[in-house]
Formats: structure tokens, sequence, C-alpha cells
């Protein structure tokens, strides 16, 4: 073995006077008296808390998902039903639409139609007046030739003649 010659050696061969064995004593001690003051148990309980309040913000945000989620499925579901409505209402306007464009080329032509008849009766009843009024003029003027004609050529035996006549038109 060594030998102990020096006295610095000398020193250290003795553990109370080692330095080393002092400062393992005092962390013993420490950790001792953390234990006896129940730091360890504040630290695990500490630590306890802080995985609890993790674990209840995990959930809170696992549960904030789900509801998010399922809002999100929601406005999808609606936002589809709303296209489909407006699909429906795009076609209902259409067949609208058309309908009334149809009902309205019937309307037109029936009252083209009307028009076209009106139109016709009243060309037929101007016809009718104006050959009435060519018939009434013609008849004036026949009239009138046949006074002139009558006052100017008539003698006595026509005027006698004439009479005569005219009572045997009237009996057939």
């Amino acid at each position: 073995m060594i030998a102990l010659s020096s006295p610095i050696l000398a020193a250290y061969a003795s553990p109370l006077h080692n330095p080393t064995f002092w400062v393992a004593v005092a962390v013993i001690l420490f950790f001792v008296l953390l234990i006896y003051k129940g730091v360890f148990k504040a630290l695990g309980n500490a630590l306890d808390n802080r995985a609890e309040k993790i674990r209840t913000e995990l959930d809170e945000a696992k549960r904030l998902r789900e509801e998010a989620q399922a809002l999100l499925a929601s406005y999808q579901r609606k936002q589809k039903e709303a296209e489909e409505q407006a699909e429906q209402i795009i076609v209902k306007a259409r067949s609208d639409a058309e309908s009334m464009a149809e009902k309205a080329r019937i309307d037109l032509k029936e009252r083209l139609e009307r028009r076209a008849a009106q139109a016709e009766a009243k060309i037929a009843s101007a016809e009718a007046h104006a050959l009435a009024e060519v018939k009434a003029k013609a008849a004036d003027m026949a009239i009138e030739t046949a006074e002139k004609l009558i006052t100017g050529n008539i003698t006595a035996t026509n005027h006698t003649k004439l009479v005569k006549d005219g009572i045997s038109g009237l009996t057939k």
C-alpha cells in the first residue's frame, strides 16, 4: 500500500478531515431534510396536478374538435340542402317561365284572332254601309232621272198607261 508520509495525505486519511466526506454528508442531509419536509411529495403532487391539468385541456380540446367537426358536418349538410333547394327553385322558375311564355303566346294568338275578326266585321260593316250608300245613291239618281224623263216626255196617253201598269204591278 501507499505510505502516508506526507502531511497533506495524512490529513485526508481520516474521514473526518476529508472534504469529500463532508460534502457527501451535507448532500445526504439535504436530501433527508427534503424528504422530511415533503418536498418530493409536493413536487410529485405539482407534477400530478400539472398532468391532470394537461389531461383536462386535452379532453376539452378533443371535445371542442368533435363539436367543430359536428358543426362543420351540419353546415355542409345545410349547404347541400340549400343547393338542392336552389336547383329546385331554378327548375320551377324555368318551368313557370315556359308555361307563362306559352300562355302569353296563346293569349296573343287569341287577341290577334279577335282583332282580325273585329277588323273583318268592321270591313264587312263598312262594305255593307258603302253598298247601301251606293244603292241609295243609285236609287236617288234613278228617281231623279225618271222624274226628268217623266216630266219632260209624258203625255196624257202615256200617263194613263203608266198608271194602269203601276196598278197591275201592285197586284202581282
